[in-house]
């Protein structure tokens, strides 16, 4: 890239806006606005908890539970149950005892009950959440001792030994929800690292994370010893981490809490792991048969416990979502790719057209980005820093180092990014710069400063050097 020299002393300086008689107003409302934007996530967070833990979780209670009954008398039980919990509780005929409990079995009812003069019984599934399965031994008992009879519970979908509550799913599914999210976060800070380097370093971490994960559980007894598991939440975590990654450039500085709300806020609840999905407000329960957290723990459910019932068509949910994550990375890398010939297009015209006046540029919104662009050290690498995605050195006329010049970074409306200084070797160096074109400036006070228009590309390190001639001596 061509450098362009200038006489740096033709900059004018431009008045304070917080100065003056609207110094106040302004500072005032310049913090204002800082806070806004620093703390609008953790409000988020504060206000998405409330809402989506506190208002489903703080008292569930069953809604439209699905109950098959043995013969005639399901219409009769019917009207008695929705008299006394009015829409608590669906109920269906079937023709006797077995066909009852294979509507349990099947997935066809989450319980059936088989009415009995003596001994009434009740087929219920733990694998479907131990506090649902409690609301229903609550609610048959006292229907059999009105009808004079004790009921006898029956298991009809035991869950492994090292789960007694029935929620060991939900935890193991959670383990591998929330890092796939937060790997996306890290990766983001790589800006040595290109698209398809962090594209699969998330499929990797996946494969870590579902075998690990998986072998954990099993070790507790948590789950039964079913390898097809791995590959099921395999594809969750990729569900996650690709469309989270997908959803970075379109959501910029919002993408955490789109992320968050996606796949923690609203997923969590919704899953049906914690709490059964039946115990939940119907806006959740709206969202179980969508988002992934649900569909994979529904799949593990069918595959441990139901005989593999259903497995295909949860599996499938989380398909989509993987293809949505593949589709909105392919859609930002397009969107990158047009944006990058449109700034090559204008930077040739500016080059060719006649020098005018440079108007002030425009002003921008700060944005929250991730990674923030900073100065670093040339040579100095330690564990927790950035690498540099940006080096060069300045030397003079005669190639000489030049120390203590002014490196300045700005965006392409004049937003400076990142300021640095070259060291004693005249090297300079800046890190967690994200794609896009640049001007790079470098300034000294005795001697002309040069300008250069850079392309950032993410995985694609840079390095651009400076020669700066001295400055005539005036006559």
């Amino acid at each position: 890239m061509a450098e362009h020299a200038g006489n740096a002393g033709n900059a004018k300086s431009k008045p304070d806006p917080q100065s003056g008689g609207g110094g106040t107003s302004s500072t005032l409302g310049a913090t204002v606005r800082t806070l806004a934007e620093t703390l609008w996530f953790p409000a988020f967070f504060f206000t998405g908890f409330l809402v989506c833990y506190l208002l489903p979780f703080h008292n569930p209670v069953p809604h439209h539970v699905d109950v098959a009954v043995a013969g005639p008398s399901a219409a009769q039980l019917e009207q008695a149950l929705e008299h006394k919990s009015p829409g608590a509780f669906d109920i269906h005929q079937v023709a006797d005892a077995r066909a009852a409990q294979d509507a349990v079995t099947d997935r066809e009812a989450t319980a059936a009950y088989v009415p009995g003069a003596e001994h009434p019984k009740l087929y219920v599934a733990k694998a479907d959440g131990y506090s649902l399965e409690s609301v229903l031994q609550k609610t048959f008992t006292g229907v059999a001792q009105q009808s004079g009879g004790r009921l006898q519970v029956h298991e009809a979908a035991p869950t492994a030994p090292g789960d007694g509550m029935g929620t060991g799913l939900f935890y193991l599914v959670l383990a591998c929800t929330i890092p796939s999210y937060v790997s996306v976060m890290m990766l983001l800070r790589a800006t040595t690292l290109g698209r398809r380097k962090k594209v699969v370093t998330l499929v990797s971490i996946g494969v870590v994370e579902s075998v690990v994960a998986f072998l954990v559980a099993r070790s507790m007894e948590v789950v039964p010893n079913e390898p097809l598991a791995i590959p099921l939440v395999f594809l969750m975590t990729q569900a996650v981490a690709l469309t989270s990654y997908g959803l970075v450039p379109f959501c910029k500085q919002f993408f955490p809490g789109v992320a968050m709300g996606l796949f923690v806020l609203l997923s969590m609840p919704s899953s049906g792991g914690a709490i059964p999905v039946q115990m939940v407000p119907g806006f959740f329960r709206a969202l179980h048969p969508i988002m992934p957290m649900g569909n994979l723990i529904e799949a593990l459910r069918g595959l441990f416990y139901f005989d593999g019932k259903d497995v295909w068509q949860h599996t499938l949910v989380i398909c989509a979502w993987v293809l949505a994550g593949v589709a909105l990375i392919a859609l930002g890398a397009w969107k990158e790719r047009r944006a990058a010939r449109k700034e090559a297009g204008a930077g040739a015209e500016e080059e060719t057209a006649p020098a005018e006046p440079t108007a002030e540029p425009p002003v921008e919104d700060p944005s929250f980005e991730l990674p923030q662009p900073s100065a670093v050290a040339p040579h100095h690498r330690r564990m927790g820093l950035q690498e540099p995605n940006l080096t060069g050195q300045v030397t003079d006329e005669h190639g000489r180092p030049l120390p203590g010049v002014a490196i300045t970074v700005t965006g392409t409306h004049g937003r400076e990014l990142v300021r640095a200084i070259t060291d004693q070797h005249g090297e300079y160096a800046a890190a967690g710069l994200s794609d896009q074109f640049v001007n790079v400036i470098a300034s000294s006070p005795d001697r002309l400063a040069a300008v250069a228009r850079l392309q950032i590309r993410d995985g694609h390190p840079l390095r651009h050097d400076f020669r700066l001639t001295a400055r005539p001596v005036p006559v």
